[in-house]
């Protein structure tokens, strides 16, 4: 039997649901005053996702603060970011808390992003011929890693609502392999990352110039092919071209002490509500009587 690792990038589902919420200012702060409705949001994304992929094993991975290697690289990388919303501010911690609660493993380490955490464990785990890699996230640079054994659910609007990106499904519709997508991002740049790639070169026009040229290196081996307008863009942006690369490359090789038996995982609807009502997390019940009903746990005390 195969085991089954769903990786998911906990920043992208948190903040994806402290927003959904937060334009009504519908914050579902508790007892003590805190804010939840992200982290509600968080669980009932989570939950969902775990009834839809059924996984044997979940790890959640998160950034541990905004400054990592890539500011040492480029100063301006997302630094034209807002700082959370106050009332987004002791989620973060709430949101791990709970994860931990449930027997959920976390995943971070200082300096890199979740993207890297990710990345780093799906390159030292696909080797596993027992292993199937699933990725939940809401960030499509994350589209890179997908390959023959690393498929991506991408966040849609609404609560299980996914992309669904296996590397022939990413093929088929981008024309391009995954991992020409950094390529794509270094000649695109990336405006909510903060780095503007080669300046007059658009998305359509990134992704026709990897069609035809595979590389950032076939580009230039086939410089007097391309236009005199492109031949001009790249020459005056060169050296971007190539941080941005290095900045829209997932880092596959952050020191994490992982072993797969410490993401063991399976949803124990008891444990579950205790942890909500604990949490006062009430919102996720529904989600939660939901899944009860496809699982064979004993019936729960609601």
């Amino acid at each position: 039997m195969k085991h089954h690792l769903l990786l998911v990038d906990g920043m992208a589902l948190l903040f994806r649901a402290f927003f959904a919420t937060a334009v009504q200012r519908n914050f579902m702060t508790n007892s003590q005053g805190v804010p939840t409705n992200a982290v509600q949001g968080y669980l009932k994304h989570l939950l969902t996702a775990v009834d839809h992929v059924q996984p044997t094993h979940i790890a959640i991975c998160w950034d541990m603060g905004s400054v990592t290697f890539r500011n040492e690289m480029y100063a301006e990388y997302k630094a034209n970011r807002q700082a959370p919303p106050v009332e987004m501010v002791p989620q973060f911690d709430l949101a791990k808390n709970v994860t931990t609660a449930l027997g959920i493993l976390n995943i971070g380490v200082k300096g890199y992003e979740a993207d890297d955490c990710i990345g780093t464990l799906c390159h030292d785990l696909k080797q596993d011929e027992e292993l199937v890699l699933t990725v939940l996230t809401g960030d499509r640079d994350l589209l890179q890693i997908v390959d023959e054994k690393v498929n991506v659910l991408l966040l849609q609007k609404g609560i299980g609502n996914y992309l669904h990106y296996t590397r022939d499904v990413y093929v088929d519709e981008f024309q391009i392999e995954p991992k020409q997508f950094i390529d794509v991002k270094a000649l695109m740049g990336d405006p909510s990352d903060g780095y503007p790639g080669v300046k007059g070169i658009g998305e359509k026009t990134a992704y026709k110039l990897m069609r035809n040229y595979e590389t950032i290196e076939g580009l230039f081996a086939n410089f007097d092919q391309l236009t005199p307008t492109i031949q001009r863009k790249l020459q005056q942006d060169e050296e971007m071209l190539h941080l941005s690369r290095k900045l829209a490359t997932i880092h596959c090789n952050v020191p994490l002490d992982f072993y797969l038996e410490q993401a063991k995982w399976q949803l124990d609807p008891t444990k579950t509500m205790t942890v909500i009502e604990e949490y006062e997390l009430r919102s996720v019940r529904n989600t939660l009587l939901k899944l009860h009903q496809t699982t064979a746990q004993t019936s729960l005390p609601l």
